[in-house]
């Protein structure tokens, strides 16, 4: 049945690549099903959760690198599972995300971390949308009013880390921006517009203070807690402070993106729009428009790409074609970029323990995670396909 529904999903897709350009499609989801398959039997085979540990990250030495729950990257693999589902690509998906998204859920209470989008959005929030059950909704409010707790009136701002508080006082870094639709979904669901005010807070200070001139972005910016102002930016898991990280450019793109859908404020859009130029404007953006993991890295060409910065910009891409005048052009850039991830960055089925995708690259800095599969970068490939086919059957990208 799996295969005939394959076939016929396929073969549907195959008929609207000439005009929307999804041939990347069938090859696509055969390999996403037959490696998230490979990986559910990992897992089983191992016993999650075992202790702690509920979802995969990574591969580290060839063996899968499982986190527990407060991980920031626990999230992505139930929202894997839920994409599948919702795809068509067979209702077993959907028992295993329920599954998957179960163990996430204790989140909701863990004030001490700024990823509650990334975690408990991901997961559970995609299981609410496509399901609309009523404990999902719970989870998602009292998540948001968690993350609540972590802004700063007088900065304005959500506080991203707590670690190293004698290198920080307050800092706060452009992946933060993603957190904020968990607080544009509560404030829908409650009608609280306290959520919605602290989101736009914290996009409106982190669009005057996180970008250069140029629309390139810093990774993090500490404040001083008592005056509000910055008093250091740096570039963290880029090259140098000064540099463009690759995956910090992709979340700006996607970040205010979403900030537009969600307010209709034109500066958001023109922000998004500010920071695609630059991506795509940048010399050292590869004719293959996958970046390197960083836009500065001093070895380039020969320096690590990063598919998990190519997947968030792609899947904020078809989004962003469809609020944009410029609409066309960002369609046809997200679906060269997917197209040749799916041709060049794919694993080999049945390879990499279930992992989708190589070649991301987490922190070249600290040397973790380079050129590695990254559950994240699987999650937003997996989301911008998902969105693409949306768009091909005229359906908005969110509900």
């Amino acid at each position: 049945m799996m295969k005939r529904n394959l076939l016929a999903l396929s073969l549907g897709m195959l008929c609207l690549s000439a005009a929307a350009q999804l041939n990347y499609v069938p090859k696509a989801t055969s390999n996403a099903i037959t490696q998230t398959n490979l990986m559910l039997k990992e897992l089983d085979a191992i016993g999650i959760p075992k202790g702690d540990l509920v979802t995969p990250r990574t591969l580290e030495k060839g063996e899968l690198k499982l986190v527990a729950s407060k991980d920031w990257c626990s999230g992505f693999f139930p929202g894997e599972l839920w994409y599948l589902y919702e795809m068509g690509l067979g209702a077993q998906y959907k028992s295993a995300a329920e599954k998957y998204t179960a163990f996430i859920e204790k989140e909701k209470t863990n004030g001490v971390t700024h990823d509650m989008g990334f975690k408990v959005y991901c997961s559970v929030g995609n299981g609410y949308r496509l399901t609309k059950d009523p404990h999902y909704k719970d989870v998602l409010i009292e998540s948001a009013r968690t993350l609540s707790t972590r802004f700063n009136p007088k900065i304005g701002l959500i506080r991203s880390w707590d670690h190293h508080k004698e290198q920080w006082d307050y800092p706060v870094i452009i992946d933060n921006m993603l957190n904020l639709e968990l607080l544009f979904e509560a404030t829908k669901l409650t009608g609280d517009s306290s959520f919605y005010k602290i989101a736009v807070s914290h996009a409106n200070k982190t669009m005057q203070h996180h970008f250069r001139a140029d629309y390139s972005t810093w990774h993090v910016v500490d404040y001083n807690p008592a005056t509000g102002i910055p008093q250091k930016k740096q570039t963290h898991q880029g090259y140098s402070d000064e540099s463009a990280w690759a995956r910090g450019q992709a979340w700006a793109l996607y970040g205010y993106t979403m900030c537009y859908r969600e307010t209709r404020d034109p500066k958001y859009l023109a922000q998004a729009e500010h920071v695609a130029a630059y991506i795509f404007g940048h010399p050292n953006m590869p004719k293959d428009l996958i970046p390197y993991w960083d836009f500065n890295a001093p070895g380039i060409p020969n320096e690590p790409r990063d598919v998990s910065a190519a997947t968030v910009i792609a899947s904020g891409l078809y989004e962003l074609s469809t609020y944009s005048k410029k609409g066309k052009s960002y369609l046809a850039k997200a679906n060269t970029m997917m197209k040749n991830i799916t041709s060049n960055y794919m694993a080999a089925p049945g390879t990499a323990k279930g992992f989708i995708l190589l070649h991301s690259t987490g922190s070249k800095p600290s040397n973790t995670e380079v050129d590695a599969p990254l559950s994240y970068a699987d999650y937003y490939y997996l989301e911008a396909m998902s969105r693409a086919l949306r768009l091909s059957k005229h359906k908005p990208i969110v509900d």
